[in-house]
């Protein structure tokens, strides 16, 4: 006589949610926790992302702020310590971007603009208010002592319709939006946000959350974190998220190769400090973001980066 065996079927637990608010979608940088959950990166980390996408830094950081999304990526570091200088919950848990080579403001090929002087009584575009892209072209003003007038236009779409319909005069943009454009030479590159004693070789863009998530939520955000930096090495090794990108964005594998080889290198998009915050600091102050420099004592409380594991 057989005994019955009695089986128990064993289900993998449930995955941890968290919400993502990012800015741009489709640049490299802004594409991290996309490729991540493509390759199954976040999956194997125990989250599931639901990743929403915004106009900018600007929306992306109001998202954070009001417990909209548990995570921002690409806040811009100008608005966070605008914001955190107010009393604002916002907390900086990784750098997403060091130096601003990605960033280019460009004018239509037939334009008579040559310089960044030239930009002085023309419209110069920027995405949305508090963004890394409003914190170059208020450099390029102050710092080239111009007379523009800086004009939120939204994401590199929006922008471009708006410069070639003759609305702007110069527009935003970041790869691979425009390479095919700046290929054609239907555009030109006027500057890019390396050209601004600002934000050349300093973090511009953050990863940022709410003070509330932060308490509430602290073994999700370092399992975050541990997983976005094990896809930041997998971005910059092998094939697979060059193609998992390509899909994502809906491009020949060649631009987006290109993309990242040329204006990407790793060292850009390292999470784990901020870069340059002996000068961000006092130009937060210059550009108005602050009305007076920072302590220590309250970046350590505003920058609360997860160590590696």
């Amino acid at each position: 006589m057989f005994g019955l065996g009695v089986f128990v079927a064993k289900t993998a637990p449930a995955a941890d949610g968290l919400k993502i608010a990012a800015g741009q979608r489709g640049n490299w940088d802004t594409s991290v926790c996309e490729i991540g959950v493509r390759l199954g990166i976040f999956q194997k980390h125990g989250l599931d992302l639901e990743i929403l996408y915004t106009q900018g830094s600007g929306e992306t950081q109001q998202a954070v702020l009001s417990n909209s999304v548990d995570i921002g990526v690409a806040g811009g570091v100008m608005g966070a310590l605008s914001a955190f200088s107010k009393g604002a919950p916002v907390r900086v848990i990784g750098a997403e971007t060091t130096g601003g080579r990605d960033l280019f403001w460009y004018v239509k090929a037939d334009s008579p603009i040559k310089t960044l002087k030239d930009f002085d009584g023309k419209t110069v575009a920027y995405s949305t208010n508090g963004s890394s892209t409003h914190g170059v072209a208020t450099a390029f003003v102050n710092e080239n002592g111009l007379k523009a007038q800086l004009t939120a236009t939204g994401g590199p779409s929006q922008t471009l319709t708006q410069v070639m319909s003759g609305q702007i005069d110069v527009g935003w943009s970041a790869p691979p939006f425009g390479l095919d454009l700046l290929d054609k030479k239907e555009i030109r590159i006027i500057a890019t946000g390396n050209d601004t004693q600002a934000f050349r070789n300093q973090t511009v863009r953050l990863l940022i959350t709410n003070t509330s998530v932060l308490e509430e939520k602290k073994p999700l955000i370092d399992r975050f974190m541990a997983a976005y930096r094990e896809t930041i090495d997998a971005m910059y090794s092998g094939d697979e998220a060059i193609k998992a990108y390509a899909a994502f964005v809906g491009i020949p594998e060649p631009i987006a190769r290109r993309t990242r080889d040329e204006f990407f290198p790793k060292e850009v998009l390292n999470p784990d400090s901020i870069v340059g915050l002996g000068t961000i600091v006092p130009n937060a102050v210059t550009l108005k973001y602050t009305a007076k420099p920072m302590t220590e004592e309250q970046l350590a409380e505003l920058i609360q980066i997860p160590p590696r594991q």
